[in-house]
């Protein structure tokens, strides 16, 4: 399993960044690879196509809170898991950290994992939704759902 910790910050205020990354269906707008992302709720079901091979997963947002964080784990297809969080800069500037537990599934994507592939990845989709957003100056829409975080062992 490999950690990535990336951060960008973006020139617009917290609640255009956040609600602009809850409008899952841009995704493939400024994310390479991304072909498709559906939301049904807190589902999503994404289809990506990397050096040549599509695959298809599920995905399920397991905590949400507005202006704040949005956190995620795979059901199907590559382990994968991460939370996006949002930080108040000043009015009108913003830090989107992005942290993913990532447990690399086949040959392609161990060989990505080792070559620091995957850490360019992120951190270039990072910056092309900053470009995305600021270039916008508004978000697309909004999904300010509140998810709270799963019952944890014994609680």
């Amino acid at each position: 399993m490999s950690t990535v910790m990336k951060a960008v910050d973006v020139d617009v205020p917290l609640s255009t960044a956040y609600n602009q990354w809850t409008q899952f269906e841009s995704f493939p707008e400024f994310m390479e690879g991304v072909e498709q992302v559906r939301q049904l709720d807190t589902h999503t079901h994404w289809v990506t196509r990397v050096a040549g091979v599509t695959r298809e997963f599920d995905a399920t947002i397991t905590e949400q809170h507005p202006d704040e964080r949005v956190a995620w784990a795979s059901d199907s297809g590559p382990t994968h898991a991460g939370v996006i969080t949002f930080h108040r800069l000043d009015p009108n500037r913003t830090r989107v950290t992005a942290q993913m537990d990532i447990d690399p599934d086949g040959f392609l994507e161990k060989v990505a994992d080792r070559t620091g592939m995957l850490e360019r990845r992120i951190n270039g989709d990072l910056h092309r939704f900053k470009e995305f957003v600021e270039r916008r100056g508004h978000e697309t829409g909004a999904w300010r759902g509140d998810v709270p975080p799963p019952p944890t062992a014994g609680s």
